[in-house]
């Protein structure tokens, strides 16, 4: 996912961009979470698995998210729009 220039979108755009991506990263964190569960009753049950560090490759994914929230937090707070 990209990083755009947020300070030349219209509130709008800006406000649903930041609906949007706080609904992926609750979303994300929601998931990871899920499939560090399994990893570990996985772990427990059958020792090293796939599913022990499937959940790894998702952390980036939770990164750049997070980059973006706080990007798009930063600039509605500067134009109070809460």
């Amino acid at each position: 996912m990209k990083q755009k220039d947020y300070s030349s979108l219209s509130d709008e755009e800006l406000l649903k961009n930041w609906k949007t991506v706080k609904t992926a990263q609750i979303t994300s964190a929601v998931l990871v979470g899920i499939m560090i569960g399994i990893a570990i009753y996985s772990f427990v049950k059958k020792g090293l698995s796939f599913f022990t560090f499937f959940p790894l490759f998702f952390i980036p994914m939770l990164s750049v998210n997070s980059i973006n929230f706080k990007a798009i937090k930063k600039e509605v707070e500067a134009r109070n729009l809460k």
